[in-house]
C-alpha cells in the first residue's frame, strides 16, 4: 500500500475500507459477545490482539477500538471489572509497510499498548499460544507470491498478455487456486500455533459469491481493465510487451465455500459463523470511477512501480480512470461480497 499521507496514499484513499469497518462493527461485537470464552478472558491480565495486514492507518485503529469495546462489554457482562484488563495490540504488515506513518498516526487517547510486528502473515509472527484474538481486514486476498507457473513461458499456465487470472486460461486459474489453497493452509497452520485455545480469529474478506465465475467478479474485472491499459502502453512502446507478460498481480478473491474448505482441511479451528457484510455505498461527493481509480492506485501502485518503474505511473492510472469512465456497465455488472469469518481455536 502507498505510504505517507500524500494525495495517492492509502491513508487518504481507503474510504471504502473504512466503510467496511463501520459496517462490520455490529457483526463483530455480536461475534465476540457470543463466542469469546470467559476462560480465555481470565487466562491473563493482558489481552493480546493482533491486526494482520494493518497497512498505515487510520482504519486499523477504528477496527482495534471496535474490538476493545466488544471485549470490555463481554468482560462486564460476566460481572467482571474491565478496568483491571490491559490490552496489547500488535500491528502487523510486510516489512516495506510505512510503519513510521502508522506510529505517527496512533490515537493519542488509545487504551492499549502498541507494537509493530513486521513480516508476512504467511509465516510465524508470535510465540506459541500468546494471542487471544487475531483480526484481519481486506488482507488475506493477497497471496504470498505470484504462482510460479504463470510467469514461466515454458508452462501451459504462462499468462502472456494478461496481468491476472480472471480472464485467462483454465491452467492459469488453477495455478492461482492452488497458490491460494497453499497459502491459506499455511496461514491457518501458523495461526493455530499462535492463538490460545478458545481464542478467536476474525477475518473480513473481500471475495466473490460461491458459484460465481472468476470472470464475473468485480475486482477481477477492474484488474482486466488495468491489464488492458498496460498492453496499451506496450503498443505505444512506453513499456515492453515482455515486461507486461512477466507482470502478474498476486491476489486471489475467494468464495465463502473455499474458506470453509480450507478451515475444514486444517482441522484446528471451528467455524462459528460466516456472514455477509452490508454493501458499502461510496461517498456522494465523488464519482464511483474516480473512487475506484484512486483506490486502485493506492493499493497497486507499489507493485507497478517495483516492476515497471515510476515513470509510467501517472499516465497508467490516468488511462485506467478514463477506461473505467468509458466502461461503466462493465464495472456495475461485477459481482462482489465482503464477509466476516469467525473462527475459534479448538482445544
Amino acid at each position: 500500500m502507498n505510504g505517507g499521507d500524500g494525495p495517492n496514499s492509502y491513508a487518504k484513499n481507503s474510504t471504502l475500507q473504512r466503510g467496511v469497518v463501520d459496517a462490520t462493527k455490529e457483526l463483530l461485537s455480536k461475534a465476540i459477545a457470543e463466542n469469546l470464552d470467559i476462560e480465555t478472558l481470565l487466562s491473563s491480565k493482558t489481552f493480546h490482539i493482533a491486526d494482520l495486514g494493518c497497512s498505515v492507518g487510520p482504519n486499523t485503529f477504528f477496527s482495534v477500538e471496535n474490538i476493545l469495546e466488544a471485549v470490555e462489554f463481554k468482560y462486564q457482562s460476566q460481572g467482571l471489572n474491565s478496568q483491571i484488563l490491559e490490552f496489547q495490540v500488535f500491528f502487523n504488515d510486510h516489512t516495506p509497510n510505512d510503519f513510521n506513518m502508522l506510529f505517527k498516526s496512533l490515537p493519542q487517547n488509545r487504551r492499549y499498548y502498541a507494537a509493530g510486528v513486521p513480516g508476512s502473515f504467511y509465516g510465524r509472527l508470535f510465540p506459541n499460544a500468546s494471542i487471544q484474538m487475531v483480526h484481519s481486514s481486506y488482507a488475506t486476498h493477497w497471496l504470498s507470491r505470484v504462482p510460479k507457473e504463470v510467469a514461466d513461458r515454458n508452462t501451459p499456465a504462462w499468462n502472456k498478455g494478461r496481468i491476472y487470472y480472471s480472464n485467462s486460461t483454465d491452467e492459469v486459474v488453477r495455478a492461482y487456486e492452488a497458490q491460494y489453497a497453499e497459502d491459506m493452509e499455511y496461514f491457518l497452520h501458523v495461526r493455530a500455533q499462535e492463538i490460545v485455545h478458545g481464542g478467536l480469529m476474525l477475518l473480513i474478506i473481500i471475495g466473490r459469491p460461491s458459484g460465481t465465475p472468476h470472470s464475473e467478479y468485480f475486482n477481477n474485472i477492474t484488474f482486466q481493465i488495468l491489464g488492458s491499459c498496460l498492453m496499451g502502453l506496450a503498443r505505444k512502446g512506453i513499456v515492453s510487451e515482455e515486461k507486461v507478460d512477466s507482470f502478474n498481480v498476486p491476489m486471489y478473491c475467494m468464495s465463502p465455500q473455499e474458506v470453509e474448505a480450507a478451515v475444514e482441511r486444517n482441522g484446528c479451528f471451528s467455524i462459528e459463523s460466516i456472514e455477509n457484510i452490508p454493501a458499502v455505498k461510496p461517498p456522494d461527493n465523488v464519482s464511483k470511477t474516480q473512487l475506484f481509480a484512486s483506490h486502485m492506485r493506492a493499493a497497486g501502485e507499489g507493485l507497478v512501480k517495483h516492476h515497471f518503474g515510476e515513470e509510467i505511473l501517472d499516465e497508467l492510472f490516468d488511462l485506467y480512470q478514463k477506461k473505467l469512465e468509458e466502461q461503466p456497465s462493465a464495472v456495475e455488472s461485477g459481482k462482489s461480497i465482503s464477509f466476516l469469518v469467525v473462527l475459534k481455536r479448538k482445544a
